[in-house]
């Protein structure tokens, strides 16, 4: 039996009504750092330094939850260490940033504070340069992308997939996390990177900055969505799809996946580095407990709620899961892991299509 005109015409639409009202929502978003910094606090319309900083952090998770969705939702590669892109890209700028801080540390020394309470007497080899902004993006960019080449060049060519491609991502994450724990290796030990002070010369804390750095993540998630959906509806994306869903079959047309595997496995640790970059100069803080095993795996659960293969419905799991964090952690912060186990439960059974398939589906009704 046909379905119903009103029924095709209510599904054709549901996608376009749901990219529409995203696309008011990040146009509605550039207004907040007008906010904080056209007008004085205790004005009704000012955003406090708080809430833009809150609703930054939210956005940088939420492109992260975009990356994993291109390499999960669309290509069916489970990875449980996307935290371990995110914190190097926080990593390299958090050098830069700590570089910036020159002789206003509290050791007033040429090198950061941490490696004057080491007792170091230069620069390690790998920090040099690191003063110039140039040289901090291409760290962001290549140091990710490449250790996710080397990564995903031996996985894919040994054909390692499911549940083992799984524990192979989180143990390199953990592996990462000990690594960075440890004093010398010039990272900051458990303390990592903190009290900046200039970014491109300008104030890290001072209302305009803010507003920048709060203006750009909206635009690098605008980009990122924009890039994603043309990807994902290209040859190119079809192709990934039929990796997640017949992998032996595609390689009987012809196909090599490995090819297709590494560069979307690179391309979502870029974008998850770009996002960690974004992060460290509005919380003010970059340490290796952003490499945890939890955190990646907190990823996988945005995914999940929000709606897999679908780009916008992780977008409105990371919003959804660290909204919810935030309150959490201040009204009940002893029954916050019980509340996050409780949603990914929630979503495995009762949501499979996620919260965005839920939203379609009585959209269509």
């Amino acid at each position: 039996m046909s379905q119903p005109y009103s029924l095709k015409l209510a599904a054709a639409a549901g996608p376009r009504a749901t990219t529409l009202g995203v696309g008011l929502l990040l146009a509605l978003l550039m207004l907040l750092p007008l906010g904080h910094t056209l007008f004085p606090e205790g004005h009704a319309l000012h955003v406090s330094a708080y809430t833009l900083t809150l609703t930054g952090k939210i956005l940088c998770y939420a492109i992260v939850a975009l990356a994993m969705d291109l390499v999960w939702g669309y290509t069916g590669l489970l990875s449980l260490g996307h935290g371990l892109f995110f914190a190097l890209g926080g990593y390299g700028m958090g050098m830069y940033l700590m570089r910036q801080i020159g002789r206003d540390g509290n050791y007033q020394s040429d090198l950061p504070d941490f490696m004057v309470f080491l007792d170091w007497k230069e620069l390690p080899w790998f920090w040099q340069g690191s003063e110039h902004f140039a040289w901090a993006l291409l760290v962001i960019v290549l140091v990710p992308g490449l250790l996710a080449l080397v990564f995903g060049w031996l996985a894919f060519r040994s054909r390692i997939k499911g549940v083992y491609f799984s524990i192979m991502t989180q143990a390199l994450t953990f592996a990462a996390m000990l690594l960075f724990f440890r004093n010398e290796t010039g990272f900051g030990g458990n303390n990592g990177f903190t009290d900046f002070k200039r970014i491109l010369g300008f104030g890290i804390a001072e209302p305009a900055t803010r507003a920048v750095l709060f203006a750009a993540t909206v635009l690098l998630l605008a980009l990122a969505l924009w890039g994603a959906r043309w990807l994902v509806q290209s040859k190119f994306g079809r192709i990934l799809t039929a990796i997640r869903d017949a992998e032996s079959r595609l390689m009987f047309c012809g196909y090599n996946p490995l090819y297709y595997k590494l560069a979307i496995w690179v391309l979502s640790a870029v974008l998850c580095a770009l996002a960690g970059a974004l992060y460290v100069p509005q919380v003010g803080i970059i340490n290796p407990s952003e490499m945890s095993p939890g955190n990646s795996i907190e990823i996988a659960i945005w995914v999940a709620l929000g709606g897999r293969g679908t780009l916008i419905g992780p977008v409105l799991g990371a919003a959804i899961v660290n909204g919810a964090k935030s309150w959490f952690t201040v009204a009940f912060p002893e029954y916050w892991l019980f509340f996050l186990g409780f949603l990914f439960i929630a979503a495995t059974l009762l949501l499979p299509n996620g919260v965005l398939g839920l939203l379609r589906k009585k959209g269509a009704q």
